[in-house]
This record gives C-alpha cells, sequence and structure tokens, in this order.
C-alpha cells in the first residue's frame, strides 16, 4: 500500500527516532507498505519518519542508479542489487575523502543541492528477522544510506548547505511546507 509521504515542516522530520523490538506491530506489512510507497514515487530510500512514524527503520533499492554512465561494472551490478531494510542502524564509522553530490528528497519535492559527504562509512543494524548486520559501503550505495540514516536522526540534506545556499531555497522550503507545491505521489501537509 502506497502512504503520503511527510512534507517538510512536519515536526516529526526533526525527531531522532527511536529503537524498536522484534515484536513491534505489523512490521512486515509496514516494511512492504514502504517500499511500496518509495517506488512510487521513484525514491531509493524512504525513512520511517517521512511516513509519520518516529522510529529507526529506513529502506533503501539503488537499483536506479546503477544506468549511470560514470560507473565501473562492479559498482553498476551492486546498486542493482542493493536493495535492504535498515532497521535501529548506527553508523560506527565514516571515512575517505567528502564529495558532492545533487541530492534531493522526497519530503522536499522540487529542491535539489549539491551536498557533501564522506565516501566511506560502516553501519551496524537488524535486518527484518533483527538478526545483526554489519557493512561498509562507498560511493552511491554509501551515500543514500546516509541520507536515510539522517532522517532517523532527525536531519535533513537541507540542514547541510552553506548559510548562502539556505536563503536561496528558503521560500521554496516555505511553500512545501504549506502544501504549495505540486508533486506526482501522495503528501501529508503539517497543520499548525
Amino acid at each position: 500500500m502506497v502512504l503520503p509521504i511527510i512534507a517538510y515542516g512536519d515536526p516529526v522530520l526533526r525527531k531522532v527516532a527511536t529503537d524498536i523490538s522484534p515484536d513491534y506491530p505489523n512490521l512486515n506489512t509496514l516494511i512492504a507498505n514502504m517500499y511500496d510507497t518509495m517506488n512510487y514515487a521513484y525514491g531509493v530510500g524512504l525513512a520511517a519518519p517521512q511516513i509519520g512514524l518516529p522510529i529507526r527503520l529506513f529502506v533503501v533499492d539503488t537499483a536506479p542508479f546503477a544506468d549511470d554512465d560514470d560507473l565501473t561494472e562492479e559498482e553498476r551490478t551492486f546498486l542493482s542489487n542493493f536493495k535492504k531494510t535498515f532497521i535501529n542502524a548506527k553508523i560506527t564509522e565514516e571515512t575517505g575523502d567528502k564529495w558532492l553530490f545533487n541530492e534531493g528528497c522526497l519530503s522536499i519535492p522540487g529542491v535539489r543541492e549539491d551536498v557533501s559527504r564522506q565516501k566511506q562509512i560502516t553501519i551496524e543494524f537488524v535486518d527484518e528477522q533483527f538478526t545483526p548486520q554489519r557493512l561498509t559501503l562507498t560511493g552511491l550505495a554509501a551515500r543514500v544510506v546516509q541520507h536515510e540514516y539522517d532522517h532517523i536522526e532527525g536531519i535533513l540534506f537541507t540542514d547541510k548547505l552553506s548559510s548562502f545556499k539556505k536563503q536561496l531555497i528558503k521560500g521554496k522550503l516555505t511553500n512545501i511546507s504549506k502544501g504549495k507545491v505540486k508533486v506526482d505521489y501522495r503528501m501529508k501537509f503539517y497543520k499548525n
């Protein structure tokens, strides 16, 4: 089931999310709905706060990036198969040179900006069966995970922009928070 995506301006996007336990109600259905919602909106990642739940859960599917011409065959193969659910995640290490990449966010439609992130991360989490996992990721996969991880920490990609860039997009952000934006997917706007 496709769920509405929470728009910029809703306080749930600013909360540090809480861990969940294996008995979280209807977890498998929630995860399936998150993948449906992400795919419907043509996203590569979706965090639970983006559907109104302040819990440490996000999903990623980097297959759309596999078409990038600048990738090696190994990178292309990895990205086309990197589809994963992260529960109770914690980034334990960020290393490598920082690099810029143009990011967007389903909760902030129509806004894309270059964001600097480190090239490699190590992340610990549990999967859908609550089996502990540890992954080291680089490049675009690391970037997508960092972006979604930020969501469960109450951070948006716009927070990482310079004061000048923030000033330039202020009007767009205000319009999004007021529901004055056109999107091809369902959104839910915060009412004060």
